[in-house]
């Protein structure tokens, strides 16, 4: 199962919506946090656990939160640096999805921005670790 995890806060609309359209339909925990106004701009998969917040870093704790260890592959759309901890500790293979991730979040795994690479990029990678 590859766990996904989103700050809708962090990324623009376009970009939500790149990885939205980029993910399988199935083999996938979606767990997408962030302001109203942020989530209103996606239509997102019905399978997507939605957790709407405000406040400085509500949503980076709401993610923290939902994060499960274990050696799945985890997908971080986010640049911001608060999830580096979680993304380079995390056993599995990890993807970043930022356009401009913070630089420890490089560190982590892949980056990719499906907005400047392309969904491919975003596709490959999720089909590799899936296996």
């Amino acid at each position: 199962m590859i766990q996904v995890l989103i700050d809708a806060d962090n990324l623009s609309a376009p970009r939500l919506r790149a990885v939205v359209a980029a993910l399988p339909a199935g083999g996938v925990r979606v767990v997408v946090a962030g302001s109203p106004r942020a989530l209103a701009s996606v239509a997102w998969p019905p399978r997507a656990t939605v957790i709407a917040v405000e406040g400085w870093q509500q949503a980076d704790l709401r993610l923290a939160t939902a994060y499960r260890v274990n050696d799945e592959p985890l997908v971080v759309a986010s640049g911001d640096g608060d999830f580096s901890l979680l993304a380079v500790n995390h056993p599995g293979p990890v993807l970043v999805i930022s356009d401009r991730p913070a630089s420890r979040l490089r560190g982590a795994g892949t980056v990719t921005d499906p907005v400047t690479d392309g969904t491919a990029a975003l596709r490959r990678w999720l089909d590799e670790v899936a296996g």
